[in-house]
């Protein structure tokens, strides 16, 4: 039997490279494997529970991330891409998910403090935010997803949906819905790629990224523009590769690491500018979005054959949520007037 796998992004911006090498490169792969059904969701539900006065910003970047995907080679032919909005069965589920959970629990989820914590809410939290991770919870197991591919610091919120699982089945004495498990990215795969200023993380909210659709000259500033080490001043002076961001992404995207080691060596020693590595860093980068940029641009060409696709895909997703759905009502005894349907 194959494996039902989910995955999503929000569409509050383009997507970068920090996507593109944490699930985007590990999406297509696991679309080639027949072991696997895949379901990516475009989440601008959730995506609105931190920007519902600005729901533009997520109209805009629906098509940019859908863009995206195609670009890298996520093929709607083989995965099944929707809009998390376009599938009503997603909200009537995450209503009676809510009355499963207590504030108290939702409040000790640590992704859920965490994110808080970085938005800088105040006393201002949406509720939406706080409970996003029921609403999650129904996202997974609308579409019975058996695997749900998450770096650690997303494991709490895969723990709270299998809290949820097992307490719908216990409660309503049904095994309707399925308990997922996390998939961690493979061994050696980046969980985190920093931002180009030397930041932890990189993100679309600090502007500190280099997106897939960035054309040539934008990645050469960007790549130029790079965290070094401050200390490496003269091209004589040794460096240090620790910390070092330009040294960072070539450990994760250059095809030869022989020849980072050499970099690494001659850096340290003294006697490697920074701009010699910058290049050689900007090569690479470029060799890998060449290509996406230039699929990219064919499909932007024919934004309402994109459109359609999304459709599409929502129609597919509507008919295994609504299945899900039926059988939960029928589990709860809400499912009143089944039995007048012809």
């Amino acid at each position: 039997m194959t494996k039902t796998i989910l995955t999503g992004d929000r569409p509050t911006g383009k997507l970068h490279l920090g996507h593109y090498i944490g699930s985007l490169k590990n999406r297509v792969a696991l679309q080639d494997n027949d072991q696997y059904d895949p379901y990516v969701m475009i989440a601008d539900m959730q995506a609105l529970t931190d920007n519902a006065h600005n729901p533009k910003k997520i109209q805009d970047n629906l098509l940019n991330v859908a863009l995206d995907y195609l670009s890298v080679g996520i093929d709607p032919a083989k995965t099944t891409i929707f809009v998390q909005s376009q599938i009503p069965a997603l909200s009537e589920l995450t209503m009676y998910y809510m009355n499963l959970v207590s504030i108290s629990r939702v409040e000790r989820n640590p992704t859920v403090k965490t994110e808080i914590k970085q938005k800088n809410f105040g006393e201002g939290v949406p509720t939406g935010f706080v409970v996003y991770p029921i609403s999650q919870a129904a996202d997974i197991t609308a579409f019975r997803a058996s695997l749900v591919p998450v770096g650690d610091d997303q494991l709490p919120m895969i723990e709270q949906c299998r809290e949820i699982v097992r307490t719908f089945n216990a409660t309503y004495h049904t095994d309707v819905l399925v308990e997922p498990e996390a998939m961690l990215p493979p061994a050696g795969l980046a969980r985190r790629l920093p931002g180009i200023d030397g930041n932890a993380k990189m993100s679309k909210s600090l502007n500190n990224g280099i997106y897939l659709s960035d054309d040539e000259q934008t990645l050469h500033d960007k790549v130029f523009s790079m965290y070094t080490d401050p200390d490496h001043i003269h091209v004589s002076d040794p460096g240090k590769v620790e910390g070092n961001v330009v040294f960072e992404y070539l450990d994760v995207f250059a095809p030869d690491q022989t020849a980072v080691d050499d970099l690494k060596r001659q850096y340290q020693a003294g006697g490697l500018g920074d701009v010699k590595v910058k290049k050689y860093l900007f090569d690479v980068l470029n060799d890998l979005l060449k290509p996406i940029r230039a699929k990219r641009a064919e499909y932007a060409k024919d934004e309402n054959a994109v459109r359609q696709m999304l459709k599409d895909g929502s129609d597919k997703a509507n008919e295994v949520a609504n299945d899900t759905l039926k059988k939960a009502r029928a589990a709860i005894g809400v499912n009143y007037f089944d039995t007048l349907e012809k």
